[in-house]
């Protein structure tokens, strides 16, 4: 039987608001939390298409007036890493508020610093995992506007629950505040990760070039929040200044991605959008041969894991290399000289996040211009492993609290071009592991594909943020 004959008079009779050029190109991205930037539609074929489409007496889908869905869907992107980025890229803040209060000595870290960064990175991936795993599962159960909307409201809650205690003594209740601290970076991370899955979820209904806006997104909220911490540095006086001012911006990106949401889901364009996947349901169920077509075209976790494995160990893998050293200990690297503005201010928040958050975007980007080597998992399995070598590397750097480690690269310059290429390796590899999946697989199998991809990436986190405590252990 012919699905398409059979299917489509049902959604023509009932609302023709699919038109062939967007099944066209919803199909390529089913489910995929990844685009290719070099598969954008062309906007004069589109209209042509659009045009045939008018004639044959199908509606035209509603424009997205001033490009403000997608700006939309760029901003969402960056708010769902503003509580990873804004959390870890204060460091000067948080190595303050746990210094040691009984002495005037700075040079010692205390217990308290050293481990801070691998702490905060597994308070963030283990529930961040968790709740990525049962949104895929559950969260449709629960309505998009309460996802989107409840989500955002808590941690805009939580963020300025964290900007509140900047101006508060820590001092005499450090260990307290450190509870405090990670209880906060559980919650919002919980709710982030909600937010993430909710945000790919309306994403794949639109075409190809949202789904790569919400991803950008992503890259550039690293970059957002680096340059937004060295500003602060460059006119605040203290660290408890500098992070008040700092995590009001991240407020403000909060603050702001609510009402956008807000005003962008009463247009119409989004509305069109994200109501034609219930149409399409509808029909599917009035329709006994549809939904026996359906039923043998399920897709089966055992067949579509053999298909992606590779894929997804590739996935895991990078995050797990990537984890296991960074921030936790490239944090922990300074510079081989001091008595200067560039060496004693700037160079952790330039070369350890915005050189990294830079280098990781354009990887993405790259990984989307030039798509290789997608379609050879075994070669970006190769590479993946390859990877590993930044470990060593790094901890043979200038780290300040070196006790079982030898410093074999004093030099700035060689731990400049060490994290520019972990930089990139992260975000190319990363992302030709989420091109390549999808591909690899029959069209009904892409979503699930996509969704185990997303597990394999949250997997690798969890694993990678275990990692870097022990190799703090091993470090003092």
């Amino acid at each position: 039987m012919d699905f398409a004959n059979n299917v489509r008079p049902l959604l023509q009779d009932t609302d023709d608001r699919e038109t062939e050029s967007d099944t066209f190109l919803d199909d390529a991205y089913a489910g995929s939390i990844n685009a290719s930037t070099s598969n954008l539609p062309d906007p004069d074929k589109e209209t042509a298409v659009e045009t045939r489409m008018a004639a044959a007496g199908h509606r035209i889908a509603p424009s997205d007036k001033f490009h403000y869905t997608y700006a939309v869907f760029y901003l969402m992107g960056m708010t769902t890493m503003v509580p990873w980025n804004f959390f870890v890229t204060a460091e000067e803040y948080w190595q303050y508020k746990f210094r040691n209060v009984s002495s005037n000595d700075t040079s010692a870290l205390t217990p308290r610093q050293l481990e801070f960064q691998s702490d905060l990175s597994i308070a963030a991936a283990v529930p961040g995992t968790v709740f990525l795993i049962l949104n895929a599962c559950a969260g449709h159960k629960v309505p998009l506007h309460v996802r989107m909307n409840g989500s955002l409201v808590l941690m805009l809650l939580i963020m300025i629950g964290t900007t509140a205690l900047v101006r508060v003594d820590t001092d005499q209740w450090q260990d307290a505040f450190f509870n405090l601290t990670m209880l906060s970076v559980v919650v919002i991370n919980s709710f982030s990760a909600i937010l993430t899955g909710g945000l790919f979820g309306i994403a794949g209904q639109f075409s190809a070039h949202y789904m790569t806006a919400a991803v950008s997104g992503q890259a550039l909220g690293g970059i957002f929040s680096a340059v937004a911490d060295i500003i602060a540095l460059t006119f605040a006086s203290n660290p408890s200044t500098t992070a008040f001012v700092f995590f009001i911006v991240g407020c403000a990106v909060l603050l702001l991605s609510l009402f956008a949401y807000i005003v962008m889901s009463k247009t119409l364009f989004f509305k069109y959008y994200t109501s034609s996947k219930t149409l399409m349901k509808s029909s599917l169920e009035a329709d006994p041969a549809a939904r026996a077509v359906c039923a043998r075209l399920e897709p089966r976790f055992p067949v579509v894991l053999r298909k992606i494995w590779i894929y997804g160990f590739s996935e895991w893998l990078v995050f797990v290399t990537t984890l296991s050293i960074y921030p936790a200990v490239t944090v922990l690297v300074g510079s081989q000289h001091h008595g200067r503005p560039w060496n004693d201010v700037y160079f952790l928040p330039v070369v350890n996040y915005l050189l990294f958050n830079t280098g990781d975007y354009l990887g993405r980007v790259f990984a989307g211009m030039f798509e290789w080597p997608w379609n050879n998992s075994i070669l970006i399995g190769v590479l993946t492993i390859a990877r590993i070598a930044f470990v060593p590397a790094m901890l043979l750097c200038n780290i300040t609290q070196h006790h079982n480690f030898p410093v074999l690269f004093h030099s700035d310059y060689i731990f400049i071009v060490l994290m520019a290429a972990f930089a990139l390796s992260n975000g190319y590899l990363a992302n030709i592991a989420l091109i390549g999946a999808p591909r690899a697989v029959d069209g009904h199998e892409k979503e699930m594909a996509s969704s185990m991809m997303a597990a394999f990436l949250g997997i690798g986190l969890a694993c990678g943020s275990a990692i870097s405590l022990m190799i703090i252990e091993m470090i003092k």
